[in-house]
């Protein structure tokens, strides 16, 4: 199987010759596209969340070899969760290159992070199915880079964090609501309000309810520190 030249230089900008053409193709074909004769990425995508995994752990412990369980946890989760796994994504173009139903692409399927994140990892599986681990590992190495090295030692999700500052104070868990929620139906727009029962709120609007919750959450934490000390 010939690649098109468009996605060819995607393979380059992956670092890594297909064997088996074929495996990138199927990775980067969503399920709005399959066929009995078109498999989509969604097995893959399985296989390679579990790849991501081993490379993530194993670079961790690697780059910190006294870190307890505790400390390397939330950065590993840092680094394999959907968010950042999507961030990828569209640094090396891969939206651009996705195999989509017309009914996603019309709603703006090669933006969509869970799809993004989705066909991310489906691409480290064809590298693995291809070439074996080695090759799988030096790939997610590369295009994760300085987001390892970087990665916060308390890379707890925000949501959490408060949760946690607000019980360490005797107060109960934050609350959200949704404020307003604008934009046509394929790239919405939620804004969201944390709250703290003591009176103190922020808000933080985005593309899901999930990130909005997140953005709301932090602004609220990082106010309540900063006035706490």
């Amino acid at each position: 199987m010939k690649l098109s030249a468009e996605i060819s230089d995607f393979a380059d900008r992956l670092g890594h010759r297909f064997r088996q053409p074929g495996l990138l193709i199927e990775a980067l074909t969503h399920a709005s596209l399959s066929s009995p004769t078109r498999p989509d990425n969604q097995r893959l995508e399985f296989l390679g969340d579990r790849v991501l995994g081993l490379v993530m752990a194993e670079a961790l412990l690697g780059a910190d070899p006294r870190a307890r369980e505790g400390r390397l946890a939330p950065r590993f989760n840092a680094l394999v969760r959907r968010e950042t796994c999507a961030a990828v994504a569209r640094d090396i173009g891969l939206g651009e290159v996705l195999k989509l139903g017309r009914s996603e692409m019309m709603s703006g399927g090669r933006r969509k992070e869970a799809l993004l994140a989705d066909a991310m990892e489906a691409v480290i599986a064809a590298v693995y199915v291809d070439a074996g681990f080695g090759a799988a590992r030096d790939m997610v190495l590369q295009l994760w880079g300085a987001r390892i090295g970087s990665v916060k030692a308390d890379a707890r999700d925000p949501k959490t964090a408060l949760q946690e500052w607000a019980q360490a104070r005797g107060l109960h868990p934050p609350h959200y609501d949704m404020v307003a929620r604008s934009g046509p139906d394929h790239a919405p727009v939620f804004t969201i309000a944390a709250y703290l029962e003591t009176g103190e709120s922020e808000q933080a609007s985005a593309s899901s309810k999930r990130h909005a919750e997140q953005a709301a959450a932090q602004a609220l934490l990082r106010r309540m520190e900063t006035q706490n000390g």
